[in-house]
């Protein structure tokens, strides 16, 4: 039997102790049956070590499609005491002053094997097994966006969507993080585009605020004028997410689009993040949104079904939604996703969410399944989210506190930076290995 989840990311931001925090709602369709849903062993500590790249001879991946590439999702929204942000510890912890085992959020702890000493910021009291002290990274700091990229330069990642919540705009490390991902996209040869995250804002300031904003980067700051800014048929590609019927209704979402499809100097090809199950929705008024929209990217996380007792990502749907994407005349941008957890955000209760990721068989299927659809271009949910256990980049193997966060059972610390590689070569190609 298939049990489908309506993973619903509702954004909860809390200022006072600097935590982004999410919810995932039944699905309510009596023909289902439904779950909420939405960890680990060893695995090698090994530094991961990017060698200089001359430009001359460095590949710089093209920005002016999105076909033949995968986009990881980058939250880069990680601060902690003493960075350039001076904010204090957000998304690691409930308390922005304090990081104890209890007020951990996070699933994974980052292994910051070969991190330089101004890299790396100390979880006062937390120690690693061997005694050590622990640290954590901040995404305010430039080297260390520096030094993700340059993975992503290494495993051949083409780039990534930079998450930016309207609800987080008063924040000027917001840009802080903005201008390390331009430079960093830059020098190597990586692509990127924004992606506007509409959660947990007033469905009445949504239009107003993302216009302001989109006015700021295009005329002041120039973003879209990057030579990695991702562009599709000459305009460059904004990323809408949080498009859900069930939180502003569908007059709303047309403003959106028109912001970016009625303005000559602002013009862009949007990308729409929106529920699994968006070809099932009954209003027609969000129907004829969803076809308005230049690509269709229906968020998956946490959508899975169980076979032989084992949790697979639910792809049975991609096939129709590449066909009507296709009648719409837009594009179909699926979202892989390596695994979920989250049960240090939510409690001991979330542990019937988590979606073990078996040694990282759930990820690569999931490659597999789009290029054997034909599908061109996709999405990685995400490359830095620890919180809820879907990053892709190295975690550590002995983390501290016994048995808290999960690890890559076993598998090396860089294993899910090479599958997306990987991955993304099948889909560049268009055929498996």
């Amino acid at each position: 039997m298939i049990y489908f989840v309506r993973a619903f990311i509702g954004c909860i931001i809390l200022y006072a102790i600097g935590l982004t925090s999410y919810a995932i709602e039944d699905d309510p369709k009596p023909s289902s049956s439904e779950r909420s849903a939405q960890r680990s062993s060893i695995q090698s500590n090994e530094a991961i070590v990017v060698r200089s790249v001359n430009p001359s001879e460095m590949h710089v991946v093209n920005s002016n499609t999105l076909r033949h590439k995968v986009l990881c999702g980058y939250q880069g929204w990680f601060r902690c005491p003493g960075d350039p942000a001076n904010v204090g510890w957000r998304h690691w912890s409930r308390n922005a002053k304090q990081l104890t085992p209890r007020d951990a959020t996070f699933e994974m702890w980052p292994d910051l094997s070969g991190f330089d000493i101004d890299e790396k910021y100390p979880a006062p009291g937390l120690l690693n097994p061997d005694g050590s002290q622990a640290y954590l990274f901040s995404s305010a700091n430039g080297k260390t966006v520096r030094r993700h990229f340059n993975w992503m330069k290494r495993y051949d990642i083409d780039g990534v969507f930079l998450q930016r919540f309207l609800v987080e705009l008063h924040d000027s490390s917001v840009d802080l993080v903005l201008d390390h991902v331009r430079k960093s996209a830059d020098s190597t040869g990586r692509i990127f585009a924004i992606c506007y995250d509409l959660s947990g804002i007033p469905a009445d300031r949504i239009v107003d605020t993302l216009k302001t904003d989109w006015i700021k980067l295009v005329d002041v700051l120039k973003v879209t004028q990057d030579r990695q800014y991702i562009k599709e048929q000459n305009q460059p590609v904004v990323f809408i997410w949080g498009l859900y019927p069930d939180r502003f209704d569908s007059k709303i979402a047309d403003h959106v689009i028109d912001l970016f499809k009625n303005n000559d100097a602002y013009h862009a090809r949007v990308i729409g993040g929106c529920p699994w199950y968006w070809r099932s929705e009954k209003d027609p008024q969000w129907r004829r949104v969803f076809h308005r929209l230049d690509v269709v990217s229906p968020w998956n996380v946490g959508n899975y079904t169980e076979t032989d007792g084992k949790r697979l990502a639910a792809t049975n749907s991609w096939k129709d939604d590449m066909i009507e994407t296709k009648q719409a005349g837009s594009t179909f941008m699926p979202v892989i996703y390596p695994g979920f957890g989250w049960m240090n955000l939510k409690g001991k209760t979330a542990s019937r969410s988590t979606i073990p990721r078996l040694r990282g068989e759930f990820f690569k299927r999931q490659f597999e399944q789009a290029v054997e659809l034909g599908v061109d271009t996709a999405y990685v949910a995400m490359f830095d989210e620890v919180d809820e256990g879907t990053a892709i980049i190295p975690v550590s193997n002995t983390p501290p506190g016994r048995n808290q966060f999960s690890t890559y059972e076993g598998l090396p610390n860089d294993s899910y930076l090479k599958y997306t590689g990987e991955g993304s070569k099948m889909i560049r190609r268009g055929r498996l290995p």
